[in-house]
């Protein structure tokens, strides 16, 4: 039986709901988020992190990436714990390669030789994932200073960044305002609202790269976490990840997560996918697909703490990685190193290489058009 969310809340109060992490305080429930300087980037830049709360929920966002540095959840006991993985310092977030925790733009995961032609125009991009364009590219919008507005209202208390990408950033064609809005709700969820606009044809798909480990950052590996997605079908890749067009049945592979399984207990399954991609990081084509609204797709649970996050989107698929690319070179708050299957992502998208698949969904955005999605995460511990 899941725990009521006040029975934790309660609990939470015992062991100090405001305590914040490394000797800072967190901003009180319902009132508007605080600032702190995090430090400077090599041109003086000044980076900051913002602390907020509300329904039990604790988080802290730098201004650099509009990165979740600090996602703080109560277990079933109601105690508190980071459950995203990340540094304690903003020069390891510039030199990192992993996107914790980071927005991805402009086009979240993979296009194929990072080229695509629209209308009848081929846009060279920026290549950093061998010979493929990821996340954007070299410096793709996690790599970018977001101004950032606070705000308390009647949906919660949050934050609103904005960034404005200039025309030919990272050989994307058209001048792209976006706005980002991280809300958390009276009831503790987060809440991501994309937004964005353009001058000219180009192609956008908006994502969080936050990894997940519900029994703590540091603690070890997310094998044993349950894992259910609502999705039918994924997208295969070759070698180089990217998708070959096929929408292939989950049906009878390790791919399979219908009903909820462990992470761990197909992972090491001798199937060509898995091998590629040392385990998993593939696009599940979500059997909802494109909705007006959030609609619930994933559960993920870890059966140690009781920590639950239901996960609702408005987008087609998501990009479910196991990661795999983790390898003891990276140290996080905690002081432990990141292995292998440290943490998780599920990130909401449409598909990879889009705007060389025809088959695929759309992500042509044209002048006089709004793109907008959401992702709404919703936690509890039983």
């Amino acid at each position: 039986m899941e725990t009521s969310r006040r029975t934790v809340l309660a609990s939470a109060a015992a062991v100090g709901l405001t305590a914040g992490v490394a000797g800072t305080s967190y901003a009180s429930a319902g009132r508007t988020p605080t600032k702190e300087l995090f430090g400077k980037l090599a041109d003086g830049t000044k980076v900051y992190r913002w602390s907020l709360a509300n329904g039990g929920t604790r988080m802290k966002v730098l201004s650099y990436g509009g990165i979740v540095q600090s996602l703080e959840l109560p277990d079933q006991h109601g105690r508190y714990t980071n459950v995203s993985l990340g540094y304690d310092t903003i020069e390891a977030y510039v030199a990192g390669t992993t996107f914790f925790g980071a927005l991805i733009g402009r086009y979240g995961n993979r296009i194929a030789k990072g080229r695509f032609t629209l209308d009848g125009t081929t846009h060279q991009l920026s290549v950093n994932d061998g010979e493929n364009s990821l996340h954007g590219g070299a410096k793709g919008f996690n790599t970018r200073v977001w101004d950032v507005d606070p705000f308390t209202d009647s949906t919660g208390v949050g934050l609103r960044l904005h960034y404005t990408s200039v025309d030919g950033e990272m050989g994307y064609p058209g001048t792209l305002r976006v706005t980002v809005t991280y809300t958390l709700t009276a009831r503790g969820d987060w809440r991501i609202d994309y937004k964005a606009t353009t001058d000219k044809a180009t192609v956008v798909n908006l994502t969080n790269h936050t990894y997940y480990n519900l029994a703590g950052e540091g603690s070890g590996d997310i094998l044993g976490h349950e894992l259910a997605l609502a999705a039918a079908r994924f997208t295969p890749t070759d070698a180089g990840l990217i998708p070959t067009g096929e929408l292939a049945k989950v049906a009878g592979t390790p791919f399979d997560f219908r009903r909820a399984k462990t992470v761990g207990e197909d992972i090491r399954v001798s199937h060509e996918q898995l091998v590629t991609a040392k385990g998993f990081d593939h696009n599940w084509v979500l059997d909802k697909g494109i909705t007006k609204r959030p609609e619930h797709f994933a559960t993920l649970r870890d059966p140690e703490s009781g920590r639950t996050l239901k996960i609702a989107t408005t987008e087609p698929g998501v990009q479910f990685y196991s990661g795999n690319f983790l390898d003891g070179t990276l140290t996080g708050p905690s002081g432990r190193t990141y292995r292998q299957s440290d943490g998780l992502c599920l990130e909401t998208q449409h598909f990879p290489d889009s705007p060389n698949q025809p088959k695929f969904p759309s992500t042509v955005l044209r002048p006089g058009q709004t793109y907008r999605s959401s992702t709404v995460h919703s936690f509890s511990a039983r």
